[in-house]
């Protein structure tokens, strides 16, 4: 588990593609110290373990099915990344809770300055319009982001000067792709409201989740 608050950049010193998959030589360019062999590293917000390590660098695999659904597959050697290790028991929840299973892919549409932050438009598959909303968290490259505004295949993210500064964010141009998550919390709720959804009149479903439906099951 995470929190989407990037603990620093890293590099791409070597990948071994073997068919489908790959293995991932990385490099942060920051002090990144006490590697445990088997433990989480969420790379661009992609959960992966570390298989071997030395100095200033550390392996990481990734499988036919990671590199088929996230923006792995389009690095090459020295690209940067967003790095962050696994959440602790007592740490600070600065961000919001993310599992680095991403979701889907969202594309950079535009880039438009708003005094010294800077706001990014990206689209994404509709399947994921229910669980983003205005003011809600999402991950995008595993930075946890709040939704500024939104639509049915779209999202739009105030980034301010630290978060360009300290994440690969600054490099985002339009038509970057970018690893997305969605909020952890409301695919369960939508998980496990769909019963009860799946249940109604196809007039109630059409129209998703009301304040009228959810008082008549009790919520």
């Amino acid at each position: 588990m995470f929190t989407g608050l990037i603990q620093g950049i890293g590099e791409i010193q070597g990948i071994e593609a073997r068919g489908k998959e790959s293995r991932i030589r990385i490099s942060p360019l920051f002090v990144l110290e006490d590697y445990v062999l088997g433990e989480s590293i969420a790379v661009n917000g992609v959960c992966l373990t570390v298989e071997d390590f030395g100095a200033n660098w550390f392996l990481v695999y990734a499988s036919k099915e990671t590199l088929s659904r996230t923006n792995l597959n389009l690095l090459g050697i020295g690209s940067k990344v967003n790095l962050e290790r696994a959440l602790a028991l007592g740490d600070r929840l600065g961000g919001h809770l993310v599992s680095g299973h991403v979701d889907c892919l969202a594309k950079v549409e535009s880039i438009k300055r708003a005094g010294e932050s800077r706001v990014y438009r990206l689209s994404f598959p509709k399947e994921q319009a229910p669980f983003v909303i205005p003011k809600g968290s999402v991950a995008l490259d595993g930075i946890s982001l709040t939704v500024n505004n939104c639509g049915q295949d779209y999202l739009e993210v105030n980034i301010i000067p630290a978060t360009q500064k300290e994440t690969t964010i600054s490099s985002w141009k339009p038509g970057t792709l970018v690893n997305m998550e969605t909020d952890l919390i409301g695919k369960y709720v939508y998980r496990i409201l769909q019963p009860w959804q799946e249940g109604e009149s196809r007039s109630l479903s059409s129209q998703g989740l009301t304040l009228d439906f959810l008082r008549k099951h009790g919520f």
